[in-house]
């Protein structure tokens, strides 16, 4: 059996060593809302620079940063105002509010698909009462979630606090597809906040009401199922649990062929995200990915896996990766007028026959004179579809007008075409930053009952310090020599402390405590052939190995270590 950390031990570390603290706490603290400490802020950007490194530079995407406050249309379009919602109950004594499907957790195999009636049935048949006064509890109904707020002075332009990044980058399509010269694939990524009105969230930073994500978008030719590098995993494998329910171990390219998963474009970024988590350093036996079930699947989502971590609150999903198919840029286009599509070339023209609407050059002449030349060129630009009731709407300068059957008419032609527009299809790993970073500090959480001794054991990319200088002594010059160390290393970009004060087994206990991966200790030895000749003790965190190297050579080394070469072998 799989040993978990102790949640309280493991957020009292947080808290006293500067990773996070729970905000506003001298006015009594908010439910679900964290602020990061200087040790938090440095591991948080070590994710976010690790994520970057995957899909800004090895797989090419383009980064932007978009607003927080949305205008209610966008997310009218997006489905979030009728869509985004839990189920909320409250108590009828204490009036303390609850997120009903939470409260039967163990009482049905998948509760968020239930209904309203069918929660209060559960509560009613299982005497479920209110947690906190034991109660009873009122009826369900749905809560938005999303935090409403509005524009400008007054009251009359509504707008949202986003409850994801992703639409910043939806509704921003045409300007990226022309800056990337009308080509697909495009990928995009976004880090940033996000806004969710969580009912009662009780998981720390689990569920948050303000939390940040990491998103990409990656815009693909619907008939494009194929992705370039995916000959590079298909023969990795991992851990799945498809919409049966079955735990399998399988390799990426038997998921595609065998149809468990739908495409080599979703397949191949299922396995970036393994590829990211152990990177980041998550235990690879605490990882596995869990397919939505039909029920279950986000409104936008046609096909959806949940990277999820197993922590002290059980299994946890950090990152979802999602086909959302063509909902989003479809829904923009028909609420915002914007052509959303992709103009997709053909390898030679092709002569195809379609319904166009033509104009009535003779009976738009005796009309409509000078502008009968401008209005026919406007009829022509519409589509049978805009004809409504039989008339026909069109706009020449600052006039619209509207044209009766006489005017115009719909013709079967023959052209010659060089592609046609399609919409793209979007695949979607989206990731939970804070359930992410709190994943990494849980799983490399260890605790020596014997010698009542906590190590962080971070993988050296993300721990927000690299190494720990220390004079054995602080005087005879060994405070000097040290701090001369630390500044080499810090000023060259290496994030290290610099610690003179107590006990040199307490200074290591206090670096392994907050995942600092080697200790260099500068004792007598070090400084009787001075800087050039002397010699240094270098220990590393989870062997507590400890070997003599160059004072000289002190930099070299723990940029050998960071890029992977193992301390054994120095």
């Amino acid at each position: 059996m799989i040993q978990m950390p102790d949640q309280s031990d493991l957020l009292s570390l947080c808290k006293r060593r500067g990773f996070i603290w729970p905000s506003y706490e001298i006015y009594g603290g908010v439910a679900g809302m964290f602020d990061y400490g200087p040790l938090g802020c440095v591991l948080k950007n070590n994710i976010v620079e690790t994520w970057r490194s995957i899909y800004k530079n090895r797989e090419g995407f383009i980064e932007i940063d978009s607003e927080t406050v949305n205008p209610v249309q966008v997310f009218k379009a997006s489905g979030h105002v009728d869509e985004f919602s839990d189920l909320i109950t409250y108590c009828d004594d204490c009036k303390e509010p609850f997120r009903a499907d939470h409260l039967v957790k163990g009482l049905h195999e998948n509760p968020d698909i239930l209904s309203p009636k069918e929660l209060e049935e559960l509560f009613r048949k299982n005497d479920v009462r209110c947690p906190e006064c034991k109660g009873k509890l009122g009826p369900v109904e749905d809560f938005n979630l999303m935090f409403k707020t509005t524009i400008g002075p007054g009251s009359s332009r509504v707008g949202y606090l986003r409850p994801e990044t992703a639409q910043g980058i939806f509704v921003n399509f045409l300007n990226l597809y022309r800056y990337n010269r009308d080509k697909l694939p495009l990928g995009v990524i976004q880090t940033g906040r996000g806004y969710r009105n969580e009912i009662a969230p009780r998981q720390g930073m689990i569920r948050m009401r303000e939390f940040n994500m990491m998103e990409v978008e990656l815009f693909v030719d619907p008939d494009d199922k194929g992705w370039e590098r995916f000959p590079d995993v298909e023969n990795e494998k991992m851990t799945l649990i498809p919409k049966d329910g079955a735990e399998i171990v399988i390799t990426v390219g038997d998921a595609v062929r065998k149809g468990i998963i739908a495409n080599k474009v979703l397949a191949y970024f299922v396995y970036t995200t393994q590829q990211l988590m152990l990177t980041l350093g998550l235990d690879p036996k605490k990882l596995r990915f869990r397919q939505h079930l039909s029920d279950e699947m986000a409104h936008y989502a046609a096909d959806c896996w949940d990277a999820e971590a197993l922590l002290s609150y059980g299994w946890t999903e950090i990152t979802g990766v999602a086909d959302r198919g063509c909902w989003d840029l479809s829904r923009h286009a028909e609420f915002s007028g914007a052509d959303m599509t992709h103009f997709r070339r053909f390898d030679e023209p092709k002569e195809i026959e379609r319904d166009a609407v033509k104009a009535k050059h003779k009976a738009l002449g005796p009309k409509f004179k000078e502008k009968a030349k401008l209005i026919a060129e406007a009829i022509e630009s519409k589509r049978p579809e805009d004809i409504k009731n039989g008339s026909l709407s069109v706009t020449v300068g600052n006039d619209t007008i509207t044209l009766g059957e006489e005017f115009f008419e719909v013709a079967r032609i023959k052209e010659k075409v060089s592609g046609e527009r399609v919409i793209p299809h979007v695949i979607e790993p989206s990731y939970g930053l804070d359930r992410i970073f709190y994943s990494i500090l849980e799983h490399a959480y260890s605790y020596d009952e014997k010698d009542d001794y906590v190590t962080l054991r971070l993988k050296p990319n993300v721990a927000p310090i690299k190494a720990g200088v220390f004079p054995l002594m602080d005087k005879d010059g060994l405070d000097v020599l040290a701090a001369s160390v630390y500044k080499e290393l810090q000023g060259s970009g290496i994030p290290s402390y610099y610690d003179a004060s107590g006990a040199i087994g307490r200074r290591y206990a206090r670096m392994d405590e907050i995942g600092t991966p080697w200790c260099i200790t500068v004792d007598y030895a070090s400084v009787e052939d001075g800087k050039e000749k002397g010699t240094v003790t270098i220990r590393d965190r989870d062997t507590r190995e400890q070997k003599r190297i160059k004072v000289c050579d002190t930099e070299k080394i723990i940029r050998k270590l960071l890029s992977g070469t193992a301390f054994g072998s120095l």
